[in-house]
């Protein structure tokens, strides 16, 4: 986690006199389903953190984009988190993001959501809402990306669910890695899976969720989508970012 001085971005200004906004970035989707996920998710924090602005942005696709959003905040005088709805480090929270909180000591990022036991819990849920059971062989299926830690975080997450499960569960990319979700199925049919389940490790409907339907699964998750336990992890990100930052505040 990018660890930043927040107590003053220019002289005369006090961060523990700033109003704090909080950022929701996703990626974006086309997809109505998928963007009242984020909207949804915006509303829940609002609800439970009454006080704090809570505005959305996205790193592709969708506008506003988050640099534009970050800049408008930090210019009105918020102190401003960003949240990336993001399951794992990779190219947009490692480069969009970051640029985006780079420009002013105000401006902070929690790092993405993910992994995190609480979404591998909501992942095994939406296995069980398919009807699928232990018996049946897990493709646990992410975007992709070129980022080797992306990688990593599915295989920890897909360890976690195996715990879960009791079965099977391999891995699978939407794109830039491999195995792809369709070589994934394939394999767990050569292994003798009697059933193959993906299970869909992104956070709402859009492009790579619509993939996984020719993937040649027998069942299709839906995604984790505005889930309370998806809730949960975005109210943890916020307040362990405030924590550290009146901790950094008091040292300094």
């Amino acid at each position: 986690m990018r660890m930043t001085n927040l107590r003053q971005s220019r002289p005369g200004r006090d961060a523990s006199l700033s109003p704090l906004a909080v950022v929701l970035c996703a990626h974006g989707t086309r997809d109505g389903r998928g963007q009242d996920v984020v909207r949804e998710l915006c509303a829940q924090l609002r609800r439970f953190r009454p006080g704090v602005r809570v505005e959305d942005a996205y790193v592709d696709v969708q506008e506003p984009k988050v640099q534009s959003v970050v800049n408008n905040l930090v210019g009105l005088g918020y102190r401003v988190i960003v949240i990336p709805l993001l399951l794992s480090e990779g190219y947009h929270t490692e480069v969009d993001v970051a640029e985006a909180v780079r420009v002013s000591d105000m401006a902070v990022s929690t790092g993405p959501l993910g992994p995190d036991t609480f979404l591998t819990n909501v992942l095994w849920r939406r296995l069980k809402q398919a009807r699928a059971d232990s018996s049946d062989a897990v493709v646990v299926a992410a975007a992709g990306s070129s980022r080797p830690q992306a990688t990593e975080a599915l295989h920890k997450v897909a360890g976690q669910l195996r715990e879960l499960w009791g079965g099977p569960v391999s891995v699978g990319f939407g794109s830039s890695a491999k195995p792809s979700v369709g070589e994934a199925v394939e394999q767990a049919r050569d292994e003798g899976a009697r059933r193959v389940v993906v299970g869909s490790y992104l956070l709402g409907h859009g492009f790579f969720h619509s993939q996984l339907g020719r993937a040649g699964a027998d069942l299709v998750t839906e995604p984790l989508g505005a889930a309370s336990l998806v809730v949960s992890r975005v109210l943890a990100k916020f307040d362990a970012q405030v924590r550290a930052d009146r901790a950094l505040r008091r040292s300094a």
